[in-house]
């Protein structure tokens, strides 16, 4: 099935449903090819493939909006669900939030979303699986995966839109482990570039090896933190995911408060919605509502530029959309951090009394408005003095304000990476970043 042809298929769900009483419509049919294969023991665990069709639906009637989304086996299986959402929309109410699906815009289409690196290995991933492997041989054992992507993707809806487009992805992460002591590092893009994949490989097993020794407890207080692009990728996804105009509404943001223009991060940090950036993962031609999207400042110098609208929140703030449509929760596509110009050993050098934290776990908001977050340093973590790395540490928990460590931040390092994986997502390009003053505390377990 071709891309014209899925969104076809789009477009007869979409009059299939008007033929039904609902007002407005519109389909998005995916379907995806994928290959994943699994590490375990410093071996290929498991190598599995899938081809599935997701279908989105949304419909209006009244002022009511239903939306629902299915994996059907056949086209016929989202007839019936229609037919079921004739009488679920009885119950409903009309939603606070309805707006009309915008006119159709003019899209340009994005380049280079689909690479034939990804598309060949897909067919025999075995050789990039054990180059993978061969770069982390030192490892006493090595765990992780590695996902290739080839989605065709297809929209319609009852404004008259008729949209369709093609793109690959990779996503990988490997966990190494030296010993007592572990490292991990993640790979994620539209484009498969084998050197960046290795290097992944040979970050996680360099840093497990760092961490060799006994780790020590460190007491807990106010630290300078040094942040590898993995979880800066992790806190950069909070920061998009509160960006969002819906999350705005709700009152789950640190944004609730601030109006834009306002400063709410320090200088020398910027982020950006970057969807039309073809090598980034997340990368994208048109939203979900038929509208072009475009690359923007979400946070600019420390100033916040803009929150994140579909037609819906657009509607409510007095705003424009901003091509970032969820057609219910506007979202971020792909999150990227500017660089600084230090380097790695430059950004140890200024730190005093400090902790690098190389991966992250169980991050957790005790209060949306305030930030109030806490995050747990897994993997190879370590206790900076005067700018020397002095030992291993471990039990080591970030506990503090989100817009604080936003305003604390002091530099960025001169290398970004591009991060996908469990933990992050939508992917993230960032570099190190060096916040100071930050709290630590230790986990409970």
């Amino acid at each position: 099935m071709t891309c014209s042809e899925i969104s076809g298929v789009a477009e007869k769900l979409v009059q299939a449903i008007l033929k039904r009483g609902f007002e407005e419509a519109s389909a998005q049919v995916y379907r995806t090819k994928s290959v994943m294969v699994k590490f375990a023991n410093s071996e290929v665990s498991v190598v599995q493939r899938w081809d599935m069709f997701t279908v989105g639906l949304y419909m209006t009637k009244e002022g009511k909006i239903l939306l629902s989304e299915v994996h059907p086996t056949t086209f016929e299986q989202v007839d019936r669900l229609v037919d079921r959402a004739i009488s679920a929309s009885a119950q409903l109410k009309p939603s606070m939030l309805y707006a009309p699906l915008p006119e159709p815009a003019e899209i340009e289409k994005l380049e280079g979303l689909v690479d034939s690196n990804v598309l060949k290995t897909m067919e025999d991933p075995g050789p990039l699986a054990e180059s993978l492997l061969s770069e982390t041989s030192k490892a006493d054992r090595v765990a992780g995966a590695l996902t290739l992507t080839y989605t065709e993707k297809g929209l319609a809806n009852s404004r008259g839109a008729k949209l369709e487009e093609a793109y690959t992805g990779v996503e990988a992460y490997l966990r190494v482990f030296v010993g007592e002591s572990s490292g991990q590092w993640s790979y994620g893009s539209r484009r498969l570039a084998f050197d960046k994949a290795k290097q992944m490989a040979r970050t996680a097993l360099e840093l497990a090896e760092r961490a060799e020794g006994e780790p020590k407890q460190i007491e807990p207080g106010a630290y300078d933190v040094l942040l590898s692009p993995m979880v800066v990728g992790n806190l950069v996804n909070l920061v998009g995911m509160m960006s969002s105009a819906l999350a705005v509404l709700m009152g789950n943001s640190i944004f609730a408060r601030v109006e834009p223009g306002s400063k709410v991060a320090s200088e020398n940090f910027s982020l950006f919605d970057s969807p039309r950036n073809p090598d980034l993962l997340g990368s994208t031609s048109f939203d979900d509502e038929a509208q072009e999207t475009r690359n923007k400042a979400i946070i600019e110098n420390g100033v916040l530029k803009t929150l994140l609208h579909n037609s819906k929140t657009a509607a409510k703030f007095g705003a424009q959309s901003t091509g970032n449509a969820g057609v219910m929760f506007p979202h971020a596509w792909t999150l990227s951090v500017n660089a600084g110009d230090a380097s790695f050993d430059e950004l140890i050098e200024e730190m005093k009394r400090g902790v690098v934290i190389t991966n992250n776990w169980y991050t957790r908001l005790q209060n949306y408005v305030e930030g109030i977050f806490s995050t747990i340093a897994r993997d190879a973590a370590f206790y900076v003095e005067n700018g020397e790395v002095k030992y291993p540490v471990t039990r080591v928990r970030i506990a503090d304000r989100l817009p604080k460590l936003l305003s604390n931040i002091e530099l960025l390092g001169k290398e970004v990476y591009d991060i996908s994986w469990w933990e992050v997502n939508p992917a993230v390009r960032a570099p190190y970043i060096l916040a100071r003053n930050i709290g630590i505390s230790r986990p409970f377990v």
